[in-house]
């Protein structure tokens, strides 16, 4: 389910060049957005989330995501305060990736890239996003973006 994400904190982003993770062969771009508990944000990816479910798993969407919610490793969209870092206290976040590299874009929408400077951890970003369910071995919500603007 896509949703837009207006002016929510970006954080650890990887979003020009890929990452390779210790334990992983796949490289990807990542970027984590920080949302308001209870704005207009976290209800569409509340929303996202059980449109996602309903979708995939039908009467035992529920049951689905009670066994997921809360697990790092199964569900994208988790509380800051299980978190440590600055600026996470009180709000949720989403975490994010992408196989392909996101559109990056400035304010007037000229496509941005990494010698820009911009966007950068901890400023205010639009994003879109897509909330989608994983079956098989790996069960959980998951979420990929496919463009920022700073």
């Amino acid at each position: 389910m896509k949703v837009k994400l207006n002016k929510v904190r970006l954080s650890f982003p990887n979003l020009f060049t890929p990452v390779v993770f210790p334990g992983s062969d796949k490289a990807r771009y990542d970027a984590t957005f920080l949302i308001e508990p209870g704005s207009e944000n976290d209800k569409a990816i509340e929303a996202a989330i059980l449109a996602a479910a309903t979708e995939a798993h039908a009467a035992k969407a529920g049951k689905f995501l009670a066994s997921v919610k809360g697990n790092s490793n199964k569900y994208a969209y988790l509380d800051g305060d299980t978190k440590e870092y600055d600026g996470y206290e009180g709000m949720k976040f989403l975490a994010c990736h992408s196989k392909g590299r996101p559109t990056v874009l400035d304010r007037d929408k000229t496509p941005l890239v990494e010698a820009d400077g911009k966007p950068y951890a901890g400023c205010f970003v639009n994003a879109l996003v897509d909330v989608y369910t994983q079956k098989g071995e790996n069960p959980g919500v998951r979420a990929a973006f496919s463009g920022v603007q700073f």
